[in-house]
């Protein structure tokens, strides 16, 4: 008998907070989804956020963690690092510069975005009232075998549009203006997909 893979996705990251409605009120001014706030029993509540776009949820309440508030360090991918930044800081978030190069050490961070804009490259930081710490990092194309070539998808309208745009320039660095390439939506829809997945875009 053979055994195939499990599916085994990521669903909730629980973070610690010390104070719930403080926690509350800042999930909700970031702009992500507020799932749930309930109190099952005595001593137990459980509040979960959902980033915009995002298949992972966190959870935060009382009685879920012994774990110090303040000691999580999460991950977010963004489109348009940017874009991202200044959303958050008009949204009243105290929001780190952007920076280039390795997240680790802090000694090694470039200031600026990545000047090549490499995918990967360039990150900014945000923190929650306790100090739990995101790192937001710009992925535009995915390294290889890091995202199923099924599993394409888009945060947004904001993220589909840049696709398209780096999909554009693609097409017309490989094909030129020539407006007889009538099937330029399946050459697009193929460098969509490449590109989420990491592999060969399209020539």
């Amino acid at each position: 008998m053979s055994v195939g893979n499990v599916d085994m996705k990521l669903e909730v990251d629980v973070i610690p907070v010390s104070d719930v409605d403080r926690a509350k009120a800042f999930y909700e001014r970031l702009g992500w989804r507020l799932d749930d706030d309930v109190v099952p029993m005595d001593g137990l509540r459980i509040v979960q956020f959902t980033g915009p776009g995002s298949g992972t949820s966190i959870t935060f309440g009382l009685g879920l963690t012994r774990a110090a508030p303040g000691s999580a360090v999460g991950g977010l991918v963004v489109s348009d690092i940017e874009a991202a930044h200044a959303e958050l800081a008009g949204r009243g978030i105290e929001v780190s510069d952007i920076w280039h190069g390795p997240p680790f050490p802090v000694e090694a961070r470039q200031p600026g975005p990545d000047p090549e804009g490499t995918s990967y490259g360039s990150f900014f930081s945000i923190a929650d009232p306790d100090g739990n710490t995101w790192l937001a990092q710009e992925v535009t194309t995915r390294h290889p075998g890091r995202m199923s070539t099924a599993a394409t998808s888009y945060a947004s309208a904001a993220d589909l549009q840049g696709a398209l745009r780096r999909a554009e320039a693609a097409h017309r660095k490989q094909h030129g203006s020539d407006e007889s390439d009538h099937d330029w939506s399946t050459w697009y829809a193929d460098y969509l997909v490449a590109e989420q997945a990491g592999t060969d875009v399209p020539t």
